[in-house]
């Protein structure tokens, strides 16, 4: 796990600015898992951390659907190229906007960006490996074919969600100053 380094001098907050630092900067994107089935209620606190989101006019265009069923997330299984993650998350979390809810493209796929990360830090957060699948938005139609829902819904990605198998992730960033492009 990366340490946390603040590049700031800590001022008094009412949050804990640490914490929320190290989930940001010590979350992966975990793929493997363990049979250990994942409870309801964290399930259920991982969509509410989403729904909690900034959203354009309040307008909260996300829409959830929660698969544990093994025959069904079966179904899921050739609908990706990923269909090894599929195969071993215990939960999938198939993320969508409602198009109907929506009032600008480009802010309501910000929004559901932001969701989805606050989906994966909640994860994080309870010990909870998961990975934002987004190549799976080529089968939308097949997905909710498979969940009998409407048009008006189009999906976004799917969360795939379970125990960690490991948890010796790696990542790297680029430097800060090759991705900054104006300072004034």
């Amino acid at each position: 796990m990366l340490k946390y380094e603040p590049i700031f001098a800590r001022e008094s907050h009412t949050m804990d600015t640490d914490t929320v630092l190290e989930a940001i900067y010590s979350r992966r994107s975990v793929r493997e898992y363990t049979e250990e089935p994942v409870d309801e209620k964290q399930v259920l606190e991982i969509i509410k951390a989403g729904m909690w989101a900034p959203s354009g006019l309040n307008n909260q265009p996300w829409r959830f659907a929660i698969v544990k069923d093994q025959k069904l997330k079966s179904q899921f299984e050739p609908l990706t190229k990923y269909s090894r993650i599929i195969k071993g998350a215990r939960v999938l979390i198939p993320v969508f906007i409602d198009k109907e809810a929506m009032y600008h493209p480009v802010k309501d796929h910000q929004a559901i960006g932001a969701c989805l990360q606050n989906m994966l830090l909640a994860a994080h957060s309870m010990g909870l490996g998961a990975v934002w699948l987004g190549e799976i938005i080529k089968s939308d139609r097949e997905i909710r074919g498979l969940l009998g829902l409407k048009d008006n819904l189009e999906l976004m990605a799917v969360i795939a969600l379970g125990h960690p198998a490991r948890r010796d992730q790696k990542s790297r960033r680029k430097d800060m100053e090759e991705l900054i492009v104006f300072r004034g």
